[in-house]
């Protein structure tokens, strides 16, 4: 592997410094003959989506085909995403593991919901006394997360509703940690979330139904939320597509959709970890990791926390380590600083993956 040379402002320390690599990972050790690959611009540690999904198609059914998933991720890769939190997905995409210009997956294994309560076919349905037996599969499966479906539409009730009684979440979410992994859930409503939280979870995913309490005991507990903003943009359409059969369920949307900047912005303020994720897959076409990054800043959050929460702080979260010493060679290169200009997001200007220069 060629040895490489760049130099720049170093993020999110922002010094400028030479930076070598180095049999793939980075050094601050001069490497004699290294080929210079990037002179000035800065050096952002690798972009993540933490919460996409690899192998759901548009619409949501499934992409099995190999070539398929290859390119959604590489979808991602061409805007700086190097890292992928997968929050569930129907297809075995392991292959991908094995091909070095693709970006690292780190998975959640199956959606898990209840019976005929999420989008046919994308989740392993069961009852509750069965969820614990399932986590533990799901954790040895996955990359040390478990993805569970909190809320979904409930057409007895017309609106959204939980989808396990305290007691099942509970068992679940410890079956979990005992296995080493961490839980999410998809909620959208407020329901299911005091459950939730109260058993333990790690993270909550949309998480548009939080309440100053609830914020107030994530923050507490240091559970984490991904906001997902470019999906809740669909909302409106949610609610009007359900409004003939479930009025009360489109007007919690369209509820959920006019408080969802506001309650992005209250956690951030109380301390949440909050981070990047667009849930790509399905009706989000992959790469529009700089939208979500966007739409954080609007909600509220400082243009740098933002970027924060697709790069540094999104890595360190998911054990990824950064522009550090001895560490795996992934970053981006911007001809202007990210931090003044989110908008340069759009534009990376050369890319390292895996200590390799990628288009």
């Amino acid at each position: 592997m060629t040895a490489l040379h760049l130099s720049g402002v170093v993020l999110p320390e922002g010094e400028h410094r030479d930076v070598w690599v180095r049999d793939g990972r980075f050094t601050f050790e001069p490497v004699p003959g290294a080929e210079t690959v990037s002179r000035g611009g800065w050096l952002l540690p690798g972009l993540v989506d933490a919460h996409c999904h690899i192998g759901i198609a548009k619409g949501g059914g499934h992409v099995d085909d190999p070539a398929g998933q290859r390119e959604q991720a590489l979808a991602e890769r061409a805007v700086g995403v190097l890292a992928l939190r997968d929050c569930g997905s129907p297809v075995d995409t392991r292959a991908l593991d094995d091909e070095p210009d693709l970006p690292r997956i780190i998975r959640a294994g199956r959606h898990l919901a209840a019976p005929q309560r999420y989008i046919p076919d994308l989740a392993i349905e069961l009852a509750p006394d069965d969820l614990a037996d399932e986590v533990r599969v799901q954790a040895r499966r996955g990359d040390g997360w478990v993805k569970l479906v909190g809320d979904w539409i409930d057409r007895d009730r017309g609106d959204l509703g939980p989808e396990w009684p305290r007691p099942a979440l509970e068992a679940a979410i410890a079956a979990a940690h005992e296995e080493g992994a961490r839980v999410t859930a998809h909620t959208f409503g407020t329901d299911a979330l005091p459950d939730l939280i109260a058993a333990g979870i790690d993270c909550i995913e949309h998480g548009t139904g939080l309440t100053e309490a609830l914020i107030g005991e994530m923050a507490a507990r240091g559970t984490a939320v991904v906001p997902t903003l470019v999906n809740v943009e669909n909302f409106p359409d949610f609610a009007a597509a359900g409004e003939r059969r479930f009025p009360s369920y489109a007007s919690t949307m369209r509820r959920l959709y006019a408080n969802s900047g506001a309650v992005v912005r209250a956690a951030y303020e109380a301390g949440v970890p909050v981070f990047a994720g667009t849930d790509a897959g399905g009706g989000i076409e992959h790469g529009v990791i700089a939208d979500e990054v966007r739409a954080l800043h609007a909600a509220g959050l400082a243009a740098e926390a933002a970027l924060a929460a697709a790069s540094w702080a999104a890595r360190a979260w998911l054990g990824l380590p950064c522009i550090e010493e001895g560490a795996p060679a992934d970053l981006v290169v911007y001809d202007s600083d990210p931090r003044a200009d989110l908008d340069a997001l759009r534009r990376p200007q050369r890319m390292l993956l895996r200590g390799r220069v990628v288009a």
